[in-house]
């Protein structure tokens, strides 16, 4: 069972790839999305096999690496952290490839953008499913090779190839601290296995190790550098800017990458090394800041964005913040929970926003729409759902992981769990905002595009309406149906071994106990941005003009993204544009080419050309130079006998 849920989504990658133009596009539409079905429904027969029985299973693949002291064998490890994340990848991507077939109906390629969606799964799965720190690299960057292909799948944009390459750029920045991670466990532990380097975290904790005159902590350097890893493929503040550009991609990709998949493979990463993080209070103390400040920064930029994809973006890197939060503060199992409930609403979202650009004829300016209430009540109404469940509404997926998280960091005795507790808090009120900004903006008021635009304006079809169903059932119900498992009296016998806490850590505990208005605080915040944005979106909608016209600074400096892609362009871009300039120019052009082929080789050319216009193919002159030769030397001889 194990090896069909895993290599189903390679096997139609393969089939689609290669064979995609000769069995046609329906055939690997039909293909990759059957597989991804049947591997979706084993994941769930597998959740309910390792999770509610909490069995752990290892299945062997093949030997695979064994040089010296490295033995890495390819090894599926199925615990109850890995059957979560199996029913998260596999049943979003069945329903995103479903919704796929729909929304990429008229692409002349969709044979190959099918075969890439069931790539990403499997590398995916190879991440989730690695029993060891090389195979988790592998798929960590088999996921960054797939969202590349993905993001830039219209290569014929250049908005598109530069929004991938800047994903795969900005990406490579965590991965080089994911691979130095790898390494300091290497060169400390002598193994790269999971269960090895765990058992050995009580000794890294104890060690110390040089570097630069500095003695550093080894546990809290390696956890640190696994989170740069997560940062980088979390987006997470300051490696977050390729995650609302690769919105440049077709929305089911955003669906599938920056919903449920690629960006939660952090969040899994630093889940799995609970054993490490939980003996390194400073590393979980930065993992708390850089979560909240995430939450934070995004859940401002996210307030005055008027794209609907960037929109649901940036609340996706803000959700990514919370999660971060809940695992700095040692509640590992609140953040699970929270990236497990999160797929369903996120996934939703982005689905509903396609299927809105879909009826806008590939609109997603909110500014030129409204009023599509009537035109398309059922996508209004699964994203009414969705938002519901992002902004915490009680009895929904959000109310109970979102509060959760940040009832967490309330409870938590980490140093800075008031810091993300302030912060959250903040983002949860901006949270509600932007969400009911783009409903309103969306669905309600006058319609603000063209006559034309309007009445081409229809329902999409059943292919793409019944993911969105299927996503707005988990999103009511997961919150409710497995918040007991998760993090309630059942999360001890649920989770068993594959999440560690420490003898010390009580917050999954004391979360349930946290004083009344911090439970009521979240939902006083939800109905505050509610309130807000009713008020200025549909009561009054001529006060947003006036508010950014008359705070022009701060409008900017949000509606800019705090400048930090400019911030970076300044900083990297242009210096390392200017000495590629001075290697090409100066470097290239004069040292190289100069005294290269513009110089020696150049002169030898002449030269050799003089000498080939000698060579006339007439036997007189050569008979002619030969006599010259010959007067030549017995004068020469002549003259030196002479002496």
């Amino acid at each position: 069972m194990y090896h069909a849920i895993v290599f189903f989504p390679l096997v139609g990658a393969i089939i689609a790839g290669l064979f995609g133009r000769i069995i046609g596009h329906r055939r690997s539409e039909l293909l990759t999305s059957g597989l991804l079905v049947a591997s979706a429904v084993l994941s769930c027969v597998a959740f309910i096999d390792v999770g509610m029985n909490n069995h752990t299973a290892t299945v062997n693949v093949l030997s695979w690496i064994h040089s010296g002291t490295l033995n890495v064998d390819w090894v599926l490890r199925i615990d109850t952290l890995t059957a979560v994340m199996l029913v998260v990848v596999n049943g979003v991507s069945a329903l995103v490839h479903i919704y796929s077939i729909g929304y990429m109906s008229h692409d002349p390629g969709r044979s190959r953008f099918f075969a890439y969606l069931s790539l990403f799964t499997f590398m995916m799965l190879m991440l989730v499913t690695a029993d060891n720190f090389v195979q988790l690299f592998f798929g960590w960057e088999g996921v960054g090779l797939a969202s590349y292909l993905l993001i830039g799948f219209w290569f014929k944009k250049p908005s598109a190839n530069a929004a991938a390459m800047k994903a795969f750029v900005v990406n490579r920045v965590g991965d080089f601290g994911l691979i130095l991670g790898m390494a300091a466990i290497y060169f400390t532990v002598g193994s790269l296995q999971f269960d090895e380097v765990f058992a050995a975290a009580d000794a890294l904790a104890q060690g110390q190790f040089d570097f630069l005159g500095w003695t550093l902590p080894t546990l809290t350097t390696i956890c640190l550098l696994l989170f740069m890893g997560a940062m980088g493929k979390s987006a997470q503040f300051m490696l977050h800017t390729w995650l609302p550009d690769a919105m440049e991609g077709p929305t089911p990709v955003s669906a599938l990458i920056h919903a449920a998949t690629m960006v939660t493979a952090g969040v899994f990463l630093v889940a799995r090394c609970s054993p490490l993080f939980e003996l390194s209070p400073t590393a979980s103390a930065v993992v708390i800041c850089v979560g909240a400040i995430t939450a934070f920064f995004a859940a401002t930029v996210g307030l005055v964005q008027n794209d609907i994809k960037r929109v649901i973006a940036y609340s996706t890197c803000s959700q990514l913040g919370y999660m971060f939060v809940a695992l700095g503060v040692g509640a590992y199992q609140v953040a699970m929970f929270h990236l497990f409930t999160h797929a369903f609403f996120k996934a939703l979202l982005f689905l509903g926003a396609g299927s809105v650009i879909h009826a806008m004829q590939d609109e997603q300016d909110m500014r030129k729409m409204g009023g599509l209430r009537q035109l398309v009540p059922t996508t209004w109404f699964m994203m009414l759902i969705g938002t519901l469940a992002l902004t915490g509404f009680p009895l929904t997926a959000g109310f109970f992981s979102k509060d959760a998280i940040i009832e967490a960091a309330f409870a938590a005795h980490a140093g800075p769990h008031m810091f993300g507790f302030v912060l959250l808090v903040v983002a949860a009120l901006f949270t509600s905002f932007y969400s009911w900004r783009l409903m309103f903006m969306t669905f309600y008021g006058q319609p603000r595009c063209s006559t034309e635009t309007l009445s081409h304006v229809h329902e999409s079809p059943p292919v793409m309406l019944v993911p969105l169903l299927v996503l707005a059932l988990g999103a009511l119900g997961t919150g409710l149906a497995f918040s007991g498992s998760f993090i309630g009296d059942g999360q001890a016998t649920f989770w068993g071994a594959s999440i560690f806490t420490g003898p010390d850590n009580h917050v999954l505990h004391d979360l349930h106990n946290v004083p009344l208005w911090v439970k009521l605080a979240p939902l006083v915040m939800m109905l505050t941005g509610f309130a807000t944005a009713w008020v200025m979106y549909i009561r009054s909608p001529q006060w947003p003009a006036q508010i950014a016209t008359q705070n022009d600074l701060l409008y900017k400096f949000l509606l800019n993204k705090w400048y930090i892609d400019e911030l970076y362009h300044f900083i990297f871009v242009r210096p390392v544009a200017w000495l590629a300039r001075v290697f090409w120019k100066g470097g290239d052009g004069y040292v190289i080419d100069g005294f290269g082929p513009n110089g020696i080789a150049a002169n030898v050319l002449r030269v050799t050309q003089r000498f080939v216009g000698l060579q006339t193919g007439f036997v007189y002159h050569y008979a002619f130079v030969m006599l010259v030769g010959v007067a030549g030397f017995v004068s020469w001889f002549m003259l030196a006998g002479g002496h």
